[in-house]
């Protein structure tokens, strides 16, 4: 059982994972997980370089599926199924459980096609439908008065900032539960971050989102919870506020106060 269930006693969680492991070949990356992700909240991850955490939050959505070599035990349930069960449908998943990556990632063609791709591949042509998804989208992600009088421009023109908001703008579009965030600021400029940051604790009234940051100050300002990975193990799970000021592990005052890391 996960170890945060009492913390979450009065919480609905989404994710649920319990004795997870996984190796890349005979590495062990992740060693015994067991946490739960609750209902629209901002869960962070945090730790040193290395430590499991980009790896946990792409089990969620089965993206290190394509890695070689990686083998998987234990249990991952998004709304109580089995997420790694060969049964349940890859494609779906990733539309319920969504990802904005480290680097932005704009598709060569224009904001408006960035935005509603997904619905075209799963095959919606009615226009006025792609439009609607496309304004709310984007004013979802903050950026609808940015660009609303160039949506037939490429979306590559677009500042750092912007772009990574069209990401988020495109994985919001087909109305996921769940919006994972692999260290989205890293890249940006202060500004284009407090934006990024801003949205994020918008983005929580109808979306359950979680970061991977290695910014401690960014977790305690975005997060609602927070947990503490180290060497591939689940150190600490925990209320943000209480995790920075009264952490119950000697590991994570160390880490937060920079004995180490």
């Amino acid at each position: 059982m996960s170890k945060n269930t009492s913390l979450l006693a009065d919480e609905k969680c989404v994710i649920e994972v319990d004795n997870l492991d996984l190796y890349y070949g005979s590495k062990a990356a992740l060693k015994s997980v067991s946490m739960s992700i609750p209902q629209k909240k901002v869960t962070a991850f945090i730790g040193p370089s290395g430590c499991g955490k980009s790896t946990l939050l792409r089990c969620f959505n089965r993206m290190n599926d394509l890695v070689e070599g990686v083998t998987i035990t234990g249990s991952i349930r998004l709304d109580g199924e089995e997420v790694n069960n060969d049964s349940y449908d890859v494609i779906t998943l990733r539309r319920r459980v969504g990802m904005v990556f480290q680097k932005s990632n704009p598709f060569p063609m224009s904001i408006f096609e960035n935005v509603i791709y997904g619905l075209r591949i799963a095959g919606v042509k009615n226009k006025k439908v792609l439009e609607e998804v496309c304004e709310r989208s984007l004013k979802g992600a903050a950026l609808w008065e940015d660009v609303k009088d160039r949506l037939q421009e490429s979306a590559l023109g677009l500042s750092g900032g912007q772009m990574q908001r069209l990401c988020i703008a495109r994985a919001i579009a087909v109305n996921p539960e769940v919006i994972l965030m692999d260290e989205p600021c890293s890249a940006l400029d202060p500004i284009a971050t407090a934006k990024v940051e801003q949205l994020i604790g918008e983005l929580k009234r109808q979306y359950t989102v979680v970061i991977v940051t290695h910014n401690m100050q960014q977790a305690s300002r975005v997060a609602d919870y927070t947990a503490f990975m180290y060497l591939g193990e689940l150190v600490e799970f925990n209320a943000t506020s209480t995790l920075f000021t009264k952490p119950n592990e000697r590991k994570t005052e160390d880490y937060i106060t920079g004995r180490f890391g």
